[in-house]
Parts: C-alpha cells; structure tokens; sequence
C-alpha cells in the first residue's frame, strides 16, 4: 500500500495540473470501491474549480469551489494518471480507455486525471470543506511527522508506558499519520533500534532519535519519488526509485550494509506484517 512519500509524490504530481483549474466532465464509471461513492459523485465534481490540493497522512484532499472536498485514497494498487497535459518538457497524450479506469476527470485546461485501480480497495468520497478534519477517517489520525507538532516531547509522551513493540506503536496511525511497513523499518534500522523491544521501554535519548530520522527517511523518499512496489507510479507513470536505498527492507538473508558489520538481514512477524533487521545493529 502507497505510504506517506509515495502519496506525497502522486499529490505533487497532480497539483499542476489541477490547482486553481475546472473539472469540465467527471466521468464516474462504477457505484464505488471499497466503499460506495456518494450519491451524483460526478454531477457534485463536474463544473467545480479545484482550489488546492493537500495530503492527511495517507489521504490527498481537494478543496473545491463548491465548498466540499473530493477525499481520495489508493489502496493497494490505486494510481492517479495525468495525460493530455504538459509534464516537464514532455506531453503525455490520452491513452486509451483501461479496464480498471474507474474514475476519470477531465479539466478545462485539457487534462485528464484518471484513478485506476485493479484490485478496487482504494477510495473516494465528498465531504464539506468546513469541518472535514472530523471525516471519519481523519478525526483519529495522529499528527504528521513533518509537521510541527510531531517532536521529540510529544513521541515520549506518546509512548510512556506502551506494552507494545516500538515497530506496532510507529504504525499506529493514532500516535503519528502516514507511517507504513517500509519506512518504519528503515527508521528503526537507522536508529539502530529492535523492531520488537517494547515502546514503553526504550530510554527517552532514543524515542528522541526517532523524530529526526523520520524526518529524514520521508524528505529523502519523497525525494526520490517514493518506492515503487509492485503497483505503485507517480502521476506521470513514471517508477519511484527510493527501494534501490533500502537498507534492510525485502533484504532478508543479505548483509548488513553498516561498514564493518558481519550481520545479515532478519525477517520476523509482527502483527500480520513483515519487519526487516540486521539483529546486530539494532538492539
């Protein structure tokens, strides 16, 4: 599933193309997938500007000039396909329609936004703009970690006392919004922390630790355009390249890439989900 830099990338990639820019048609082409789309989604999108694009967690958010705001998610193989509209120096002409184009946006500037999604557990849906913090799905959501109110007081206070395994308590998208199974794995490696030593008991130095690396594994990810897994591109369709920088993630049974470290790379289970270290490093 696309994590924070991967929906990062694809909000940034849209943005040209949509802020401040009329949906001329919204072609709707099923009921909904993996919940049902609100009632006349594409008569409530058709004729509307779209005043800015934003991302909560994993969630891009446009606000229209309507007053409501069109909530997107991906899924698993969600991808938002910009064609017909300059790119950089290239043009991306439209392609022809795709079995699992679901949605498709056509703007007055001549671009086409389409969502496919082969596997239909991504998500629409319309709210009011007024107010849309308390969504149900983003009133519970914890602070982002690149913003203000992600810091070091705030993780210790978050996990005095937790029972649970410092990888479990990274995921929970309640302590802190966006954080998937990949870059917490490459948090923890950095930070030279055990994905299975217990959040309530690691010394407050090293929950300190973690906000600047977190910080620094998503700014270098979205830098790199994400990590592409499977189904996952950027607004261009172009691949993310930020999987060729992992250092422990899908590496089980190769070494450790610490310079003099004799270690190889773990797999364990935790909590249905695969975590990737070297049990040398990180203790």
């Amino acid at each position: 599933m696309p994590e924070l830099p991967e929906v990062e990338t694809v909000m940034r990639g849209l943005a040209p193309v949509m802020t401040d820019q009329v949906i001329a048609k919204a072609d709707v082409r099923r009921d909904g997938l993996r919940w049902p789309f609100p009632s006349d989604m594409a008569a409530r999108l058709t004729g509307q500007r779209v005043l800015g694009l934003r991302r909560r967690s994993k969630y891009i958010l446009a606000d229209l000039s309507s007053g409501e705001t069109l909530l997107l998610h991906l899924g698993m193989s969600g991808r938002m396909l910009v064609s017909g509209a300059p790119l950089g120096v290239f043009h991306h002409s439209h392609p022809a329609p795709a079995k699992h184009d679901h949605v498709v946006l056509d703007m007055a500037n001549g671009a086409r936004i389409t969502f496919n999604d082969a596997r239909r557990f991504g998500a629409m849906d319309l709210m009011q703009t007024a107010g849309a913090d308390a969504h149900a799905l983003l009133a519970a959501l914890g602070p982002e970690p690149l913003g203000n109110a992600f810091d070091e007081d705030y993780l210790v206070a978050r996990l005095a006392g937790r029972g649970t395994p410092i990888k479990t308590a990274l995921l929970d998208q309640h302590v802190v919004a966006g954080l998937g199974n990949i870059y917490v794995c490459e948090v923890l490696f950095r930070a030279r922390i055990a994905p299975a030593r217990r959040a309530g008991d690691l010394p407050q130095p090293a929950v300190r630790s973690l906000v600047p690396v977190i910080r620094a594994v998503l700014a270098e990810a979205i830098a790199a355009g994400g990590s592409s897994l499977r189904d996952y591109r950027q607004a261009d369709g172009e691949l993310g390249y930020f999987q060729h920088s992992f250092h422990v993630y899908d590496r089980a049974g190769q070494a450790c890439v610490t310079p003099g470290c004799t270690g190889v790379i773990e797999r364990l289970v935790q909590a249905g989900r695969s975590s990737f270290h070297c049990p040398q490093c990180q203790q």
